[in-house]
């Protein structure tokens, strides 16, 4: 369901009009208010509409904010709080960037055009952070807007996260010149390649400081995708620690605008996130329940809890193991009397 969304909220995905999205929007609430583990939904169409959001692939900001909104009166506020948080963090950064621009003028001698999006860690999904080496350029044009969003607000930490950030690289091969569509850490691995030198794939990964499972799929998409803009040695369709890389001088293409697409490592949702949000979900259900009602037994409590919880249904084992965690830690005790009943530790 939630992929069925992302098409038809995606541009280039389903062409639809904007009377035939809201149509469909509608109907898969519909569907949505049947489901049990809306929990599950959330994240997954989370983690998408932060990729469409990221990369700029949400073809009406409208739909975006009209799915959210039938979300809201679904479920309510705490349902959508961190998409709404989203797409909150997009229209301040658009507000931002025109005032650092400015400052980027003055600052910095450089033929870098930079720009950077702040999240608020809370809304968005969490991702991985390479700790990449950069190019000079990128690394002082990083110093010059730390230190202008640090006089900003003085009380927020940056982390950056590369993995997520793009770039278009202009590449010159004989005459010819091409905007290469990339990933910023494509941009950095292609750089690499700028004095003509050839690397062994251990090579990169010191001059980098890249783990395997992060520039592995990089060079594979630079070396053995549709577009060969880096040559591999031996010439093979895996990569391999033993492979050589360089600079392909005799890339050619009738396109000047190359979009090079990277294979996606992250799945689509985080199950074990969603595992964690139902456990604080069912312990704060039962300690509430239990501060109310001061004792209960345990078909009584299983059946309160079932009934609290509007976003998944648990099974009554999952619940009863919530149970014995409390007691563990001390908020509830078993009846001296009666083993199946609780009492509430004040």
């Amino acid at each position: 369901m939630s992929t069925f969304c992302d098409r038809i909220l995606k541009s280039g995905g389903e062409k639809l009009s904007e009377t035939e999205v809201e149509q469909s929007l509608d109907r898969i609430v519909q569907l949505f208010s049947f489901l049990t583990d809306k929990d599950m939904f959330a994240e997954i169409y989370r983690n998408q509409l932060a990729k469409r959001l990221l990369n700029q692939r949400s073809a009406s900001d409208d739909a975006e904010k009209a799915m959210i909104a039938k979300l809201k009166v679904q479920c309510g506020t705490q349902f959508t709080s961190k998409m709404e948080g989203m797409l909150n963090d997009l229209a301040v950064g658009s507000e931002q960037k025109s005032e650092f621009d400015a400052r980027m003028e003055q600052q910095t001698e450089t033929k870098l055009s930079f720009g950077v999006q702040v999240l608020t860690v809370g809304h968005w999904p969490s991702y991985k952070a390479p700790e990449v080496a950069l190019p000079p350029q990128m690394q002082k044009c990083m110093e010059v807007f730390k230190e202008w969003h640090d006089a900003k607000h003085q009380k927020r930490r940056l982390t950056w996260v590369h993995s997520l950030g793009n770039a278009t690289v202009r590449a010159t091969f004989g005459k010819k010149s091409y905007d290469l569509q990339v990933t910023t850490l494509q941009a950095i691995v292609l750089n690499s390649f700028n004095d003509g030198k050839t690397y062994g794939f251990n090579e990169l990964k010191e001059l980098l400081n890249l783990e395997d499972i992060t520039l592995k799929p990089l060079l594979h998409s630079l070396s053995c995708g549709k577009h060969k803009i880096i040559t591999k040695s031996p010439a093979s369709n895996k990569i391999n620690s033993t492979d050589s890389f360089c600079g392909n001088p005799k890339f050619s293409s009738n396109m000047r605008k190359i979009r090079i697409p990277v294979a996606n490592v992250d799945s689509s949702h985080n199950k074990s996130r969603v595992e964690e949000d139902r456990s604080v979900a069912i312990e704060a259900a039962i300690v509430r329940i239990m501060k109310a009602r001061k004792t209960l037994s345990h078909q009584q409590l299983v059946a309160e809890v079932l009934s609290q919880l509007s976003f998944f249904k648990p099974q009554p084992r999952v619940i009863k193991k919530r149970i014995e965690a409390l007691i563990d830690r001390e908020y509830l005790e078993r009846s001296a009397e009666n083993s199946q009943q609780y009492n509430y530790l004040a």
